[in-house]
């Protein structure tokens, strides 16, 4: 498997990984810490379209922080899966070297790969999801289990 392949892969992990998560707050909306981990969930989205709109050289949509429900949430997270598919559709081999700059949420301005850029969408959500799995720990809940090991053995990732 190429690298272009290799990240589309992680891509769909990740969607799958969101969909979970979502489900799990979902069934656990009872409990203390639904605040908690629904921040984090659209915290992982609106992070998501954030590097997305970037990578298009688009300006920001959502805050980086938004108050999101469930269901917009729900809505998010599909809407994100199609926007990435359609994203890579387009990438070529030679288009994940290319540069992109871009300003933070400081305003401070950054130069960074596409590569590197699509690596850290997948791994600062894969950090967030493993705060709602401790936030839904701690409060008596059950967790996602969101391993991408179990994903490739249940054959949700190919």
């Amino acid at each position: 498997m190429d690298l272009l392949g290799h990240l589309r892969r992680q891509f769909d992990y990740d969607a799958w990984a969101n969909r979970e998560v979502l489900a799990a707050i979902e069934a656990d909306r009872a409990r203390p810490t639904l605040a908690q981990t629904l921040k984090l969930m659209a915290h992982i989205v609106s992070a998501e379209r954030l590097w997305l709109e970037r990578l298009g050289q688009q300006s920001q949509s959502l805050a980086v922080w938004p108050e999101f429900s469930i269901d917009q949430c729900k809505a998010q997270i599909d809407e994100l899966a199609k926007l990435w598919s359609e994203y890579f559709s387009q990438l070529s081999y030679a288009g994940l070297s290319a540069q992109i700059t871009c300003k933070n949420s400081k305003g401070e301005p950054w130069t960074s790969s596409v590569q590197d850029v699509l690596t850290h969408v997948v791994m600062h959500s894969a950090y967030h999801r493993g705060q709602i799995a401790s936030l839904m720990r701690a409060g008596g809940g059950t967790p996602a289990f969101t391993d991408f090991i179990h994903a490739v053995r249940q054959g949700v990732i190919e």
